[in-house]
């Protein structure tokens, strides 16, 4: 059984950066895309960044790009995103997400993704 374990997450002033890192135990995140999706108060989850298995292609949201940089380490089973310039609207509980892929396809909706992580608040005071 895979677990994702999301940290990072906090208060910041908007205009202030915040790493997000994923970690997986049980597996290791090798073949497997990564996304991150967040998800306001009374709103839908809603994708935000991913990165793909082969070659780590990223593929970013219009809402997140050029802020957000998501990265991977195989080897410690970890994914990052790096968020910079935060906005109030960034505030969301952010989840991990992982599936089985051999491609360098992207993933952008929730149902496309297998294993969740319990998800880490991050809060963007104007």
């Amino acid at each position: 059984q895979v677990q994702l374990v999301e940290s990072g997450g906090g208060l910041v002033q908007a205009g202030g950066s915040l790493r997000l890192s994923c970690t997986a135990s049980g597996r290791t995140f090798t073949n497997y895309a990564v996304g991150w999706f967040r998800q306001a108060p009374g709103k839908e989850r809603e994708f935000a960044a991913t990165i793909t298995s082969r070659g780590s292609f990223t593929y970013y949201a219009n809402s997140v790009e050029g802020r957000f940089t998501i990265s991977r380490d195989d080897a410690k089973s970890t994914v990052y995103l790096q968020m910079n310039s935060l906005k109030p609207e960034d505030t969301a509980v952010y989840y991990c997400a992982i599936r089985y892929s051999l491609t360098y396809a992207y993933f952008v909706s929730v149902a496309e993704y297998t294993y969740w992580g319990q998800g880490t608040q991050v809060t963007v005071s104007s």
